[in-house]
């Protein structure tokens, strides 16, 4: 019995040292096969420092390869700690040198000794100045104390000048990325692809060796379709204290050429920690804000475009037919007055588009529906979202539908009239109305392009030939007839087809209160150089009380625009 129980004790002890044994070894090969990577990696630590290497961003050029955003070199300046236990003469004559010529170097005297006692490095200077880093290279050049580093930051070499279409970077140190315009919207192709390094320390964490395991890849260039020439001509000549928004787009292609807003802001500024007030200094106007494609306003007299159209097209009006301006119509016992007060006088339909003359345009909101004008704006393309890849408002084209769901209200017919001359709710934005024009002019609503690499999109538009030809003679009209445009009727060898506008803002009593009750000014032309491509031009100037004022910003880039176009062809000779 005895014997029984010790070999049964013998035989438990057997089993149970192979099964421990055996859970030993499935553990020892479970750690040494399996979690081989991760353990080597966890081993590597011990002596190894991973930093990645960002990768600089792609460039932004614009349509004839000039820099509108790029990369510049940083170099900074770091302390190498040594492993002595004190600073010596040598490296305190060190420290007077770069404090000498790098007044703003950050040099603490007790971090820099625990530094050196350590082999740590720290910063004592980014962004060092190539003259300051000249003189230390020179007498320090190979000193064991100074590292010197190389990054690239962010450049905008023409700082405001399109800056509502590059956009601008955000983030922390360098590793920024886009927030706005193509900075956000190309970021996936201008970020490139981040390096790796390897740096080996000893136990103490000083630096023996530095290996490279991964290149980093440079960002995509993007190609705009801006022109860089003709976009300093805009900010010349739009004057800086005014807001507002400049388009110029060719014709044929729906190629941004220009695209301006006006207050801007330069993207140089969010590379670098802002203070509390420099913030509050740029949100003054709203600077953020794409006043060509992302703001609405009154279209004003440059609406009557469409009335016109819809008058003609529904046989409303005719061509032929003559209107008598005595400055004022009435419509169900209420007064609608003409701009001019006292009166036009005869009045021919063409002439009516020149003068801007208010009473035809009464004449057709009497008999029109206002969702008729409404159905015509959208084959202008109001009202609707131009296609393009920049953040836009649709605009607001009001219907009796829209009327009734928005204000609770019926369409009264007063407010007919009103929306035939561009005022009641109408709103649009400077983008939807270059497209507009140049339909007019060209027969296809064209899709605004900012990429080069974007498709050519043309639809038809919607309007008889004969309507359209007539439009544009009233539209020449204006400028040659002594009509709304007439400061440009001197320049030569121009084909010009215009129409200013005046959008009220507020009672005509408030004008004398403040400059924000003053009227925004529109001009709007499709222009043509001698053989050179057409372009549309459009121009919107917020609280300038005039069109006037806008017609001589248009006469002025044209002036300029002419004497780039001349010495091109000169140099080309």
């Amino acid at each position: 019995m005895q014997h029984r129980l010790s070999t049964k004790k013998i035989l438990i002890f057997f089993i149970s040292f192979f099964v421990g044994l055996s859970f030993i070894i499935a553990r020892l090969a479970y750690l040494q096969v399996f979690q081989t990577l991760t353990f080597f990696k966890l081993s590597q630590r011990n002596f190894l420092r991973f930093e990645k290497i960002l990768s600089p961003r792609g460039n932004i050029v614009d349509r004839n390869n000039k820099l509108l955003a790029t990369n510049r070199p940083v170099i900074s300046l770091y302390w190498q700690g040594t492993g002595g236990k004190e600073l010596t003469q040598q490296q305190r004559a060190l420290l007077q040198t770069i404090a000498l010529h790098v007044p703003e170097a950050t040099i603490n005297t007790t971090e820099l000794l625990n530094a050196e006692k350590l082999n740590k490095t720290i910063l004592l200077h980014t962004d060092v100045p190539f003259e300051k880093l000249s003189i230390l290279i020179e007498q320090y050049g190979q000193h064991p104390n100074l590292v010197y580093t190389t990054d690239f930051k962010r450049y905008y070499p023409h700082k405001e000048i399109a800056s509502h279409i590059v956009g601008y970077l955000g983030g922390i140190h360098y590793e920024h990325s886009g927030k706005m315009g193509l900075e956000k919207i190309c970021e996936g192709v201008l970020k490139g692809q981040p390096g790796q390094i390897a740096k080996t320390v000893n136990s103490r964490g000083k630096y023996l060796a530095t290996q490279k395991q991964k290149d980093s890849l440079l960002g995509g260039t993007i190609s705009t379709t801006l022109d860089l020439d003709l976009s300093l001509i805009a900010d010349s000549v739009f004057p800086e204290d005014a807001r507002g928004a400049m388009i110029i787009m060719d014709s044929q292609s729906g190629d941004l050429l220009v695209l301006l807003s006006r207050p801007s802001f330069d993207p140089n500024v969010f590379l670098d920690h802002l203070s509390m007030k420099t913030w509050n200094d740029i949100q003054t106007d709203q600077p953020f804000l794409n006043r060509a494609s992302n703001a609405c306003y009154p279209p004003a007299s440059i609406f009557k475009l469409v009335s016109m159209a819809a008058g003609l097209e529904t046989g409303i009006i005719q061509q032929s037919d003559i209107w008598v301006c005595h400055g004022h119509t009435t419509f169900v016992g209420r007064d609608y007055h003409c701009w001019q007060r006292k009166g036009h006088g005869i009045m021919t339909t063409l002439s009516a588009i020149a003068q801007s003359c208010n009473i035809p345009f009464f004449e057709v909101g009497k008999k029109i529906k206002i969702d008729t004008l409404a159905e015509f704006a959208a084959k202008l393309g109001l009202g609707q979202p131009t296609n393009s890849i920049l953040p836009e408002k649709p605009g607001l084209i009001p219907t009796r539908k829209w009327k009734r769901e928005v204000k609770g209200e019926s369409w009264w017919p007063g407010e007919t009239l009103s929306a035939a001359i561009g005022q009641s709710f109408l709103l649009v934005t400077p983008l939807q109305i270059t497209r507009m024009i140049n339909a007019i002019c060209q027969g296809y609503l064209v899709t605004p392009r900012i990429l080069t690499d974007e498709p050519v999109v043309k639809q038809e538009v919607e309007l008889s030939t004969e309507t359209r030809e007539f439009l544009k003679r009233s539209m020449k009209q204006s400028i040659q007839a002594h009509g709304t445009g007439s400061q440009l009727r001197h320049l030569k060898n121009f084909e010009i087809f215009a129409k200013t506008g005046t959008g009220q803002v507020s009672s005509f009593e408030k004008r004398e209160l403040s400059k924000e009750f003053l009227e925004q000014g529109w001009f709007v032309a499709h222009v043509t150089y001698k053989d050179y491509p057409p372009f549309t031009m459009v121009i919107l100037m917020e609280h300038v009380g005039s069109s006037a004022v806008v017609t001589a910003v248009a006469l002025n880039y044209l002036k300029q625009y002419r004497k780039l176009m001349d010495k091109q062809e000169t140099q080309s000779e």
